[in-house]
């Protein structure tokens, strides 16, 4: 068993599209509507979107790795990149996503360790994130590693208002 990460460039965009659109749809396609979903899937992870967001130097993307296959990415935000106002003493996981059949191996914690080190690294107080409050599996998985509640915020799924815990970590 290997694990690796690597940053993600601007030649990784197509290969970011296919894992974002597969885990997404893993994790919450049985809890939307399609065609929320598709307004969704199309509007956040179109190719010219992930240019974007992958060339915004407050943004990072990592892949992981499982015995040389991708199974998941991260992303962190600092500054304005930040999909909350938090600070310049945060820094935001915003997506964090295995495929379901690599789950329950450790590459959640792996990529989370990642984002601390990011965090540490760049003299970050706290690190936060927001997750669906239906998402049951991910807050244990947070609350685990030490996250708490500290607000929540709205998130559109097509259409759909639904409501996002931010759950957040203080870093010593």
């Amino acid at each position: 068993m290997t694990i690796n990460i690597k940053k993600c460039t601007l030649e990784d965009s197509c290969k970011l599209q296919e894992i974002s659109y597969e885990t997404f749809n893993e994790t919450f396609k049985h809890q939307n509507s399609p065609e929320n979903m598709n307004v969704y899937l199309e509007r956040a992870f179109n190719l010219k979107q992930l240019e974007i967001e992958l060339s915004n130097i407050s943004s990072q993307f990592f892949f992981v790795y499982f015995d040389n296959e991708v199974t998941g990415y991260l992303k962190v935000n600092t500054n304005d990149a930040q999909s909350e106002e938090m600070g310049a003493e945060s820094l935001e996981i915003e997506r964090i996503y295995i495929k379901k059949k690599f789950q329950k191996h450790g590459l959640g914690k792996y990529l989370l360790n990642k984002a601390m080190e990011i965090a540490m690294e760049s003299n970050k107080k706290k690190i936060w994130l927001g997750v669906w409050e239906k998402n049951e599996n991910a807050i244990a998985f947070y609350k685990k590693l030490g996250f708490v509640q500290t607000g929540a915020h709205s998130f559109f799924m097509g259409d759909e208002e639904q409501m996002d815990l931010i759950m957040t970590k203080t870093l010593i």
